[in-house]
């Protein structure tokens, strides 16, 4: 427990390579190498071992008043220069557009009056072969990342008093995952759908199979209407929202929710929320030195990726009580860092008499 404080705290204060021997030389020695390296190797870290870190917060916070959030994403992370394995492989990354090696991170947000609470953790590891259609043997995983989702959905709604929505990406928005979150985790969602994907406007028109694509459904922004996908047994509410991107231009998402009552206003709005798990990433990979690790084997990867989350966590812990976001801490901490190095230069100078250039 106290190397988990020491190398997660590490973590948010290493500005280059976070290691064992760096994390042993900024403790002046007092903990080895050695010590980090075993405790990073020893046992398999993961959502089980997440949760009993946050529990406390977490039931704190529902205590509070607001809606519960459940946000799941997955993110590709680059490491082009560490060696493949079942977990650093390639994987298709949609901000991209192409294959990256990589790691693959499927995550869980808990998130309520404005605290963001990671929860659960899943990593894509190819762990089998299988033959391309050039005939060449690639990597592939046993269990498919829809397979995560509802795993981690599911640990979700066991552990949690309550949930509000369920928020995903239209990655997720498949009609096995829909059914399992009403029918299993007794929780509403809202997730956008693909532009191709094919709706019914009535219940007689699904039971005649008479679909339509959702992008040729003449909806005006904000409108919302009621609707039945395939392989759905209940009715949605679906509106059309639209947001102005950062170049300027506008980007349409088609958004369908379980909870009927809900206007198309509240649907756009809540669905906002998702955004908070991006953040989530954006900090993990600038702030919690996520891909600086040069861990080499799947243990040591997955727990230092494990790592980070419990660094995340510091992070917004800290931002509870002095209101100071994840940026603004790490760069006050590296103006520490900064100032710290200044003095012990101008020590060394005075101790050798080289004040100036004279």
């Amino acid at each position: 427990k106290s190397l988990l404080d020491l190398y997660t705290d590490y973590l948010l204060v290493s500005t280059n390579q976070a290691n064992a021997t760096g994390l042993s030389r900024m403790l002046d020695n007092s903990v080895s190498h050695d010590q980090i390296t075993r405790f990073l190797s020893k046992q398999d870290f993961g959502s089980k071992d997440l949760w009993k870190i946050v529990k406390g917060s977490v039931r704190n916070l529902e205590k509070q008043e607001g809606l519960s959030w459940v946000l799941l994403d997955d993110s590709v992370e680059a490491k082009p220069y560490t060696d493949e394995n079942e977990l650093i492989s390639w994987h298709y990354d949609h901000v991209s557009g192409r294959s990256v090696k990589g790691v693959n991170q499927l995550s869980v947000l808990f998130y309520r009056s404005g605290v963001s609470i990671p929860i659960g953790l899943e990593f894509v590891k190819k762990d089998q072969w299988a033959e391309s259609k050039s005939g060449k043997a690639k990597r592939k995983s046993s269990v498919s990342k829809q397979h995560h989702f509802r795993n981690l959905t599911k640990q979700a709604s066991f552990n949690l008093q309550g949930i509000d929505y369920v928020l995903a990406d239209k990655w997720f928005a498949s009609a096995e995952n829909m059914r399992f979150l009403k029918e299993q985790c007794q929780c509403n969602f809202i997730m956008p759908l693909k532009n191709n994907r094919k709706l019914a406007l009535s219940l007689q028109d699904k039971e005649t199979e008479e679909y339509r694509r959702v992008d040729a459904r003449d909806l005006q922004e904000g409108q919302s209407v009621e609707i039945y996908l395939e392989q759905v047994d209940f009715s949605l509410k679906l509106t059309k929202a639209v947001y102005e991107n950062k170049d300027g231009s506008l980007g349409v998402l088609y958004l369908v929710t379980s909870d009927l009552p809900l206007s198309g206003e509240q649907i756009k709005a809540f669905y906002g929320n998702r955004w908070k798990i991006e953040e989530m990433y954006k900090s993990l990979k600038s702030n919690a030195s996520y891909v600086k690790s040069p861990t080499r084997t799947v243990r040591t990867q997955t727990n230092h990726f494990f790592c980070t989350m419990v660094a995340f966590w510091k992070l917004e812990r800290i931002k509870m009580r002095v209101n100071i976001n994840h940026f603004a801490l790490k760069g006050k901490l590296y103006l520490q860092a900064i100032k710290t190095a200044y003095k012990y230069l101008n020590d060394i100078k005075e101790t050798l008499n080289l004040q100036g250039l004279a």
